[in-house]
């Protein structure tokens, strides 16, 4: 690992530093506001590639300011928080608060506190999240309750970064707690600690730094989560397990943008079973991958994905494979080469906007084949493959601000599997793709509602159809 931190400062010594954009953090309501732009437009954005999330915060006001078909007034009050959350990429005079409290506290309307001088930007806003439940399952009341704080800004307009640190206790619906007491694991989370009898405690931290090489290549290091496709779900890489330290290269250039990524992931948790304290190093693994977009039509965009879980070490340690640095070649021809220890997965993605409002999406996933087997239709347990369709319909028969949206996954058996934990599709105990993991059918659907700019988005959501493949 010293020489994978090694090679990526020399990597960012020998480069040349341009204008730089931190990402904006993963969320659901707030992407698909930029992905509805993108929709309703018909033609993609000249900004944003959809398929790989997170985005650049300077794409995201970018594709937003340029959105003059946002004429509802949800739609422009939506389009002026995402450019006020950013103002950095942006009008900073617009953002400016007519009475800060105190002189010095939101004097802009999207921080608590922020610096704004030619060479250094500055911005800290806590986090705080307050949540209370009914569960008529569970014998206990669930909640959440979150304390923390954000910090992102730039040095020299040349190196960004960005931190979220969050402390939370929580007690969730039984189904959660079911899936923690069989894990070992909290969804979406790292080590955590037992609260009360049905709860949970846990830390959760993330950063990153980004530099930008040149005009068209951007590069991120730093412990948070990647996301491939235009789905509620992803079956190729999916933003369901715990956060993990990466190095990601992304090229932009033309139509084309070509991601780089290079990741360290824990093959166990075993320590931190049912929320002990353990002091022991977790075994280690890397995943590398790439994924090349590219926009076919200015409305039709396809996506190659290519990925490897490996690990060269013992089972407390680890080594880097440095024949899968390279950015280029098929690693299922280096895994190959090395004589084929390795998980090799490949897959395509695609999006199709049939006219505004409509998208047709969808991912397939290889991870095993033998033709023959799948044609004598025995069940072969060896066919392991997964495949997503969906469609998003924006401004739904004719009513502003109402958006559906249909998904329906598949995945065969064993998928993702393969001959140990330290080269399974998997990190810290979790799926890499979608929470279901393998072996399972689910139709979901998604009905989203802003009646007013003035009410938050109502969302109803429901699956149905999850049954286990035979």
């Amino acid at each position: 690992m010293n020489k994978y931190i090694l090679l990526f400062t020399l990597m960012i010594s020998a480069s040349y530093l341009s204008a730089q954009s931190i990402y904006a953090p993963l969320n659901a309501d707030y992407y698909h506001l930029v992905d509805r732009a993108d929709v309703l437009n018909k033609d993609f954005s000249e900004s944003v590639h959809t398929s790989y999330k997170p985005y650049r915060a300077v794409d995201v006001v970018a594709t937003m300011d340029s959105a003059h078909f946002l004429t509802s007034n949800q739609d422009q009050f939506n389009a002026q928080y995402i450019k006020t959350d950013h103002w950095e990429y942006w009008s900073k005079d617009s953002v400016q608060s007519k009475k800060p409290f105190l002189k010095k506290i939101y004097r802009s309307k999207a921080d608590f506190l922020h610096v704004n001088t030619k060479d250094f930007k500055l911005r800290v806003n806590p986090i705080l999240y307050l949540s209370g439940g009914r569960d008529s399952n569970s014998a206990s009341t669930p909640f959440i309750n979150t304390r923390g704080a954000q910090i992102r800004g730039s040095i020299d307009d040349k190196i960004g970064f960005y931190s979220s640190i969050e402390e939370s206790q929580a007690i969730f619906p039984k189904y959660v707690q079911d899936y923690t007491a069989d894990r070992g694991v909290v969804p979406n989370e790292a080590f955590w600690k037992q609260y009360n009898e049905h709860g949970v405690d846990f830390f959760t931290a993330r950063g990153y730094f980004t530099f930008n090489a040149s005009k068209h290549i951007g590069l991120q290091f730093g412990y948070d989560k990647n996301f491939v496709g235009n789905g509620y779900r992803s079956i190729l890489l999916s933003d369901f397990s715990a956060p993990s330290t990466f190095l990601k290269i992304q090229t932009k250039v033309w139509r084309i943008q070509y991601t780089n990524l290079y990741t360290e992931m824990i093959a166990d948790a075993p320590y931190s079973t049912f929320g002990s304290n353990g002091t022991k190093e977790f075994p280690k693994k890397f995943l590398t991958s790439h994924h090349l977009s590219i926009n076919i039509t200015d409305n039709f965009n396809v996506g190659i994905f290519e990925a490897i879980i490996f690990n060269r070490g013992d089972s407390t340690g680890s080594a880097f494979e440095w024949n899968y640095l390279n950015p280029i070649i098929f690693y299922r021809s280096i895994e190959q080469y090395t004589g084929s220890p390795d998980n090799a997965l490949f897959g395509i993605d695609w999006k199709w906007n049939i006219t505004k409002g409509i998208q047709f999406y969808g991912q397939g996933l290889l991870d095993e084949m033998v033709v023959s087997e799948l044609k004598a239709g025995n069940g072969w347990w060896g066919n392991k493959f997964s495949v997503q369709l969906g469609g998003k319909y924006y401004n739904a028969f004719g009513i502003n601000n109402l958006d559906l949206q249909a998904e329906y996954n598949v995945s065969r058996p064993f998928t993702y599997s393969h001959e140990s934990i330290f080269t399974n599709y998997a990190h810290y105990r979790q799926p890499l793709a979608h929470p279901l993991g393998a072996n399972f059918k689910k139709l979901f659907s998604l009905a989203d509602i802003n009646p007013s700019h003035n009410y938050s988005s109502v969302v109803n959501s429901f699956g149905v159809n999850m049954v286990r493949i035979q």
